[in-house]
């Protein structure tokens, strides 16, 4: 994702059926591979992108009709790269604003945004941000960041206070060049820790103004 909007890299298809359509990367399971080095392997051989900072498996789709002709069955992983990370991709390869999807292949619509849902709800109660986030970053950044995730303007002190709360950001000691305007120079956070813990099961982030 950019910092203020979130993003899932696409290709388009080559071949019949759909030929020409947008669709996610992906391909068979080698048999003396697990699933997450396939997916791994495969995003660097055909779109070159190799600085995952979280893999989970997503969702099964096994709709008898989701692809033309002989059934196919799909097991869709939700894949996460920094922020701050830029990788050169292949001239049919590009990313695209999560809001403003393209015609896509298959059910390859339905997938994307059942990931944006499950990242959604994963902000919530886990640390999950450490996946989207650079190595130091302001609190007004991680706010834009979460931000574009959620889908609604966070509040940068709330979003400091819930997650030092929760023990997930540490002061680098360090701080943020000054911008154009001058003025004091922001205080530079990391995360605690960069795999995925359940922080608050029951915890829920809401819109400003959607009640409790």
């Amino acid at each position: 994702m950019r910092s203020d909007t979130l993003r899932v890299l696409l290709w388009r298809r080559a071949l019949d059926p759909h030929i020409g359509r947008w669709s996610l990367p992906g391909g068979r399971l080698r048999p003396d591979e697990d699933v997450e080095t396939s997916i791994r392997r495969q995003l660097a051989e055909k779109v070159d992108v190799r600085q995952l900072s979280h893999v989970e498996q997503l969702a099964v789709f096994s709709a008898p009709d989701r692809v033309p002709g002989p059934r196919v069955v799909a097991t869709a992983f939700l894949g996460l790269v920094p922020s701050d990370v830029d990788p050169e991709v292949p001239e049919d390869t590009e990313w695209h604003d999560v809001d403003e999807l393209p015609r896509t292949a298959f059910d390859h619509r339905e997938i994307v945004l059942r990931a944006r849902d499950r990242l959604r709800s994963k902000l919530s109660y886990t640390n999950l941000g450490f996946a989207l986030a650079p190595r130091e970053f302001t609190v007004s950044a991680l706010r834009t960041l979460y931000s574009a995730a959620l889908g609604y303007r966070v509040s940068a002190t709330n979003l400091q206070r819930v997650l030092s709360r929760r023990g997930l950001l540490a002061p680098t000691g360090a701080t943020a060049p000054p911008g154009r305007s001058g003025g004091r120079p922001a205080a530079l956070f990391s995360f605690t820790g960069n795999g995925m813990q359940v922080t608050d099961p029951f915890a829920v982030l809401r819109p400003p103004g959607s009640g409790r």
